[in-house]
């Protein structure tokens, strides 16, 4: 049967991770956050009830966001020899992710806790941009 041979592939390829790596990048996660900041300092400067209401819709969706953006990283980037250098990386998401939820920025006003956030995301970032080196 010379047809199964001829439909047999002739390369192999192989990949780690599930799409190019160039779709993965904290930098989504960040653009979010900052957003949430600026929103939770336009709702401090800002005693309209039907503005503070908007604002604080629009920032629950923004922090959402963040933890999409941090979960695809942690769930689809990150790979096991990963987490084997960076021990602390597991901790570390965990708690950006809860910084970005309800006991965080999304359940809050004040821009402190967004740049709690988002010193937690540089972190994750900077491991990131120390995987793609190697």
């Amino acid at each position: 049967m010379r047809l199964p041979r001829i439909l047999t592939p002739r390369v192999t390829a192989s990949a780690h991770c599930d799409l190019p790596c160039g779709v993965y990048d904290p930098a989504q996660a960040r653009i979010e956050a900052e957003s949430v900041k600026m929103i939770c300092e336009k709702y401090q400067s800002n005693t309209d009830p039907e503005f503070r209401t908007r604002a604080i819709i629009i920032k629950e969706q923004r922090a959402e966001l963040v933890k999409h953006h941090l979960w695809v990283l942690w769930t689809d980037y990150f790979k096991p020899q990963h987490f084997e250098k960076y021990p602390h990386l597991h901790q570390l998401f965990n708690e950006t992710t809860k910084l970005a939820g309800a006991a965080g920025a999304k359940g809050a006003t004040d821009p402190a806790k967004a740049d709690e956030l988002l010193s937690k995301i540089d972190e994750i970032s900077k491991i990131f941009w120390e995987t793609k080196q190697a």
